[in-house]
């Protein structure tokens, strides 16, 4: 039968999934330096016998027996030895029980403390061990208790940790039993053990957020190309489509908007706006800006700067309250952007952007002058007709190169 204290040995080795032989040698330890401290000296061999029926352990002194004693801390001659053992031998190791009588205080007390260390230090590896692999990944978090700005959670596997206030969404109110969605975006281990760093305020939250409520992006059928966010009021996120059939937007949005509209119900009403990537720089740019309407755009490779033009009632538009637009434009498409008037264009520009200019057509599908015209010449004037074309399929028309492909195909998209 097992002893009190042996039993609860093995449930804490069971409840928190400790090897019980680490546990076990560990206390062993604790003792022999206990025993050494108030009882032996540093050089004695000191032997513990942990009994499974007994509520206390059994200390040895171990000493070798020799013809001459150079340390009778760990040595003893034959005729000692016979005191313990018939027919003792020079080699043979003598085990003397020195065990104190109140040793079982000692005993109890040492292997308290080293339970309680193994125990933080085994939940310690446990917490790396579970989430070491679970980097840039979506994990389902119950708040245990909030306390000024410091938010505790509790993991799906009931381990606890602090949501750091920088990184929970500005406005977001937080309570007891509430159930959040976090993003882990990595585990460092520090000399206090691992740290999780995780988040609320990531870009990559709502990426994953993207990815459980839209099967096509799950698939890979639809491509997120990037996201610009300021959490808790607006996200832009640029997606495409490996397939030309399936339109990247409207996966993204669903009917009625109910799969956008789920996701920013977790992220506490964050607006999020889809909008449609191109390798076209020009249109990327314009298309990140919207809803303001961009008349012209000056491009610099080398510096990654874009000069964009507005008229006057569009300017407003462009940069958004408190900068808001044109910020996140330019983190999504990487350019720098720079909002300028139209009047601030010289005569040359002037004649370019008049030449660019997009025109009304058929049910406000806007192109520019240009390729209306190539259009027209191809008898295609309604968008019913463009609807079923592919980039590839607008490309090989007469006068249409690539990018003006993409244009159109965007176009048309837009005004579904």
């Amino acid at each position: 039968m097992q002893s009190q204290f042996m039993a609860a040995v093995n449930q804490i080795c069971d409840e928190k999934n400790i090897p019980r032989d680490k546990v076990i040698e560990t206390i062993k330890a604790a003792l022999r330096a206990a025993y050494r401290k108030d009882y032996g000296t540093r050089d004695e061999n000191i032997d513990i016998e942990l009994n499974e029926g007994a509520n206390f352990a059994t200390v040895f002194v171990v000493k070798d027996v020799v013809k001459k004693i150079e340390n009778d801390s760990i040595e003893m001659t034959l005729a000692e030895a016979k005191k313990y053992k018939k027919n003792p031998k020079v080699g043979d190791q003598i085990r003397i029980d020195v065990t104190p009588l109140e040793y079982g205080r000692i005993a109890a007390q040492a292997a308290k403390q080293v339970i309680i260390q193994r125990i933080q230090e085994a939940e310690r590896d446990v917490m790396y061990d579970n989430f070491k692999d679970r980097e840039n990944e979506l994990i389902n978090a119950l708040v245990h208790r909030v306390e000024h700005q410091q938010v505790y959670l509790n993991l799906d596997n009931k381990i606890t940790t602090m949501l750091p206030p920088d990184q929970q969404i500005p406005g977001e109110q937080y309570y007891g039993g509430q159930r959040i969605k976090i993003y882990l975006d990595k585990v460092i281990k520090t000399t206090k053990g691992p740290q999780l760093v995780i988040s609320r305020t990531h870009p990559n939250l709502v990426k994953k957020l993207l990815e459980l409520e839209i099967p096509e992006i799950k698939s890979g059928v639809v491509e997120v190309k990037g996201i610009a966010r300021e959490a808790g009021v607006r996200c832009k996120v640029a997606v495409s489509s490996n397939d030309e059939k399936i339109d990247p937007i409207g996966s993204c949005v669903g009917q009625k908007g109910v799969r956008v509209q789920n996701i920013m119900d977790e992220l506490n009403g964050e607006k999020i706006d889809i909008i449609h990537w191109t390798e076209n720089q020009e249109e990327y740019i314009k298309i990140a800006l919207a809803p303001a309407k961009i008349t012209f755009i000056k491009l610099d490779d080398g510096g990654r700067r874009a000069s964009c033009y507005v008229n006057p009632d569009q300017r407003p538009l462009a940069i958004g309250k408190n900068g808001q637009n044109v910020r996140l434009a330019s983190e999504l498409t990487g350019w720098e952007i720079d909002i300028l008037d139209i009047s601030d264009l010289d005569d040359k520009e002037a004649a370019k952007a008049a030449d660019e200019e997009k025109v009304q057509t058929i049910d406000g599908l806007k192109l520019k002058k240009s390729v209306l015209t190539k259009l027209k010449a191809a008898n295609l004037t309604l968008i019913e007709q463009l609807k079923g074309l592919t980039v590839k399929d607008l490309a090989s028309i007469e006068g249409i190169d690539k990018k003006s492909a993409e244009e159109i195909f965007a176009a048309v998209k837009s005004a579904k």
